[in-house]
């Protein structure tokens, strides 16, 4: 009852600063990212900036801890929009895996995917060869309950392992560089995409190793998961990388409020995918940006002022209106 009041006045609110720009200032809303060493947050600030100069609106991009969070922050009334995986939006629609004890979030609706989050697998351990021989070691699985958490999880069962058969540690991308510098982990998760800041630092200081997840591993995972997809990460990606990596990956994606007015929503998805080019010189992540990959593969609601913009481009997409 207090999320839905609590709601209930931020709506209000929003919908007072909608017919008083001058007053409020134009319309504020809060975008939650992930950590400063991932891509969900140097990518958030470019996307708000793009917002505000074309909308109007003010978009301010702050550090969170990233998908299942924004999407409790999006239904507190915290923050109107966020960068969550598309599988955890789906764990958060259904009720299930992160989403499982505390029930059903549907306060949100997809504005569009945005670009390909890479499954990527570091070590500094030349013997970690593969999936395999991640049994007995120590390594980073993400912040527990989090997409990184399932992910990691996904693959560790796809190689016939357990939580129980690693000795987990439960850090953020920034964390995790520094344990495995300092050698205190083996092998670390990083779901974001590639290149990642975080590893992209760590190849250049210390040299790393990314583990492949491919052939029937890859095909087991994906039998089972079937919202991931292949991916090769290229070669010279990162530094003192020659070859191409094979591995999984799932989609970031924008999601709004459910309660945003509709023109609001429309001009926001106009903001980013009309000016995917001019995006895409800023942050490289800009040049996955299409209709096409925004809409596909989706499972969970879009925001009818989205499914308005993508509908003009020749697109249809599934609302819950």
């Amino acid at each position: 009852m207090r999320k839905q009041m609590r709601r209930a006045v931020v709506s209000v609110i929003l919908a007072v600063c909608m017919l008083a720009l001058s007053g409020c200032g134009g319309q504020r809303m809060m975008m939650g990212t992930g950590g400063t060493a991932g891509t969900y947050y140097a990518f958030g600030g470019v996307l708000a900036q793009y917002m505000k100069n074309y909308t109007g609106y003010s978009v301010t991009a702050v550090s969170t801890a990233a998908s299942k969070a924004n999407i409790q922050s999006i239904g507190d009334g915290d923050y109107q929009m966020g960068f969550t995986q598309s599988d955890v939006m789906t764990y958060a629609w259904e009720g299930s895996k992160s989403f499982e004890t505390d029930g059903p979030c549907r306060d949100f609706r997809v504005l569009g995917a945005l670009y390909a989050e890479t499954v990527q697998l570091i070590t500094m351990k030349e013997d970690i060869k593969s999936v395999a021989d991640l049994k007995g070691r120590s390594v980073s699985i993400g912040a527990p309950g989090s997409g990184v958490y399932f992910n990691a999880v996904d693959v560790l069962e796809g190689a016939g392992l357990t939580v129980d058969d690693i000795k987990p540690q439960y850090q953020s991308f920034d964390d995790s560089k520094e344990a495995l510098k300092d050698g205190q982990i083996d092998a670390a998760f990083i779901v974001a995409g590639a290149p990642t800041s975080a590893i992209t630092e760590l190849a250049t200081t210390n040299g790393v190793f990314l583990v492949p997840i491919e052939g029937e591993l890859r095909d087991k995972i994906m039998s089972i998961c079937p919202y991931y997809a292949p991916l090769q990460i290229p070669a010279d990606t990162y530094p003192g990388q020659p070859d191409p990596i094979e591995t999984i990956t799932i989609k970031a994606t924008m999601v709004v409020d459910a309660d945003l007015d509709e023109d609001v929503v429309y001009a926001l998805t106009a903001a980013i995918f009309d000016h995917a080019d001019e995006i895409t010189k800023e942050n490289a992540k800009g040049a996955e940006l299409s209709v096409e990959n925004a809409t596909s593969g989706i499972a969970v609601p879009f925001h009818a002022g989205a499914a308005k913009y993508f509908a003009e481009h020749g697109v249809t997409v599934e609302t819950a209106d």
